[in-house]
């Protein structure tokens, strides 16, 4: 049995609590998937807010700091630890360490996420909203949670933590926290206000006053059933089977999406000059991709190219919210409907930047350059297939947005310009095996090859009958 700690550690300054806890941390913490700072040393690490949610449990807010100048900017961690004398076997997976010093002296710490008392605690604190110091249980009073859910903490989490209960619900425990509310908590309830039933509505949440308001994390309706795109994209692949259909009906599920995003929340009137500060944007990182990654660098003239076609452009369709990170990972289906999650963005980037409206191109091409990727993870390539993945997501989205995607090619192919220029970036970094998948893309988008093959100007074409690969 693990003995309560005494006195409580709750009890002590952050300061002092440190003491016990500052070297486990900078050991533990590089080794997260979840953390932001891999490679370099954390420099500084203090405690933002220390709250006892039980006995043996602490809900923490740390600070990390990389490199000596003043400006740099630190990270904030959400942590739940648990303290004990004795850790019982099923968690040693879950063991950060032993404290040798400070009031936690002898006593071993541990991710209480990872511990059913302490997972079950958090949904009972979502179920019954109230306080817990800084920290504050919210909930729709319109959903009645059950209580008993039993949890497990899926094991695919990376720039979160997520814990499953029952089947029935998923809280996400943003692990990587910024001031304000967080998108994958304001979008999500906008659209459930707008009755849009693509997205799993918000049911609980949780956040803190300390040191700032920030969103903490998130209960949603879990689909067991579900697969997500990326997953059934592969096994198509892998099986010889045509996808088309299903990326039409995905095509149809994003301008759905996109639709209620563009009536729950304000739209930003079009303007020449924001092309021109977009495109002033993607030629940066152009540059800046380009002395990082030199196989970019024999195509950086045709690249350019595409942002300064955009830089010209005459104003468009009206600027919105839109997912701003979508691709099949992102998407999930559930029997014969598409679902679409995580509406967080990019964790690295500040929330309001997340928040900037953008044009839903931006998300189309995202999309489109995940079926490429698909087609270029499976040997033999199979570029037909991706094509017409390409195809049936464009027909399907101007099937329900009534516009065509396709009828702005200048505008698509910088999108999707730009982010094969981050795919290059990321895979040179983490998985050079990969790179020669966005380098593909690259050279054909260099050359201004049509992103999609279909014209944006003939009929819509039907992709709901049997086709084989």
């Amino acid at each position: 049995m693990r003995k309560v700690v005494s006195p409580r550690p709750s009890g002590h300054s952050p300061a002092l609590l440190l003491t016990s806890l500052s070297g486990l941390l900078r050991a533990w913490l590089p080794r997260q998937r979840w953390f932001a700072g891999k490679g370099r040393e954390i420099t500084e690490l203090s405690l933002l807010s220390v709250t006892e949610l039980h006995p043996a449990c602490l809900h923490l807010l740390v600070s990390t700091r990389h490199g000596t100048s003043p400006s740099q900017s630190g990270d904030c961690y959400q942590l739940l630890l648990g303290v004990g004398d004795v850790l019982p076997p099923r968690l040693a997976h879950a063991r950060i360490g032993r404290a040798s010093e400070g009031p936690l002296a002898g006593l071993t710490v541990y991710d209480a996420l990872q511990e059913p008392r302490s997972a079950d605690l958090l949904l009972e604190r979502l179920r019954t909203p109230g306080t817990a110091g800084p920290l504050r249980f919210e909930r729709d009073a319109k959903v009645a949670v059950p209580a008993g859910l039993t949890p497990r903490l899926l094991d695919v989490e990376q720039s979160n933590s997520s814990l499953v209960y029952g089947n029935s619900y998923i809280l996400k425990v943003f692990r990587r926290v910024q001031p304000g509310i967080n998108p994958d908590l304001e979008v999500p309830w906008a659209l459930a206000r707008q009755g849009c039933t693509r997205v799993p509505a918000p049911v609980a949440w949780m956040r803190t006053s300390q040191p700032q308001v920030a969103t903490l994390g998130v209960l949603q309706p879990f689909l067991p059933d579900a697969v997500d795109g990326w997953t059934l994209a592969l096994e198509s692949l892998t099986a010889g089977r045509d996808f088309a259909d299903e990326a039409y009906e995905l095509g149809r599920a994003t301008a759905e999406v996109h639709l209620a995003l563009a009536a729950a929340f304000a739209l930003g009137a079009p303007t020449g000059r924001g092309n021109r500060r977009l495109a002033a944007a993607m030629i940066e990182r152009l540059d800046t991709t380009s002395r990082s990654v030199p196989e970019l660098v024999p195509h950086v003239d045709g690249l350019r190219a595409a942002f300064d076609a955009l830089a010209v452009l005459d104003p468009g369709r009206p600027a919105q919210r839109i997912h701003g990170d979508l691709h099949l990972g992102q998407v999930l289906r559930a029997g014969e409907r598409w679902f679409v999650i995580d509406f967080e963005g990019e964790p690295a980037r500040p929330i309001a930047e997340r928040r900037q409206l953008q044009s839903p191109v931006r998300d189309v091409a995202g999309m489109l350059r995940s079926f490429d990727y698909a087609a270029r993870s499976r040997r033999p390539w199979r570029p037909e297939w991706a094509r017409r993945c390409r195809d049936a997501y464009c027909a399907g989205y101007a099937a329900q947005a009534r516009w065509d995607p396709r009828a702005q090619p200048a505008l698509l192919r910088a999108y999707e310009t730009d982010r094969a220029v981050y795919e290059a970036l990321y895979e040179a970094r983490h998985r050079p095996d990969w790179l020669p998948v966005p380098m593909a893309a690259i050279a054909r988008l260099a050359e201004n090859s049509p992103v999609v093959s279909g014209s944006p100007h003939t009929p819509i074409p039907s992709f709901h009958s049997a086709q084989g690969g």
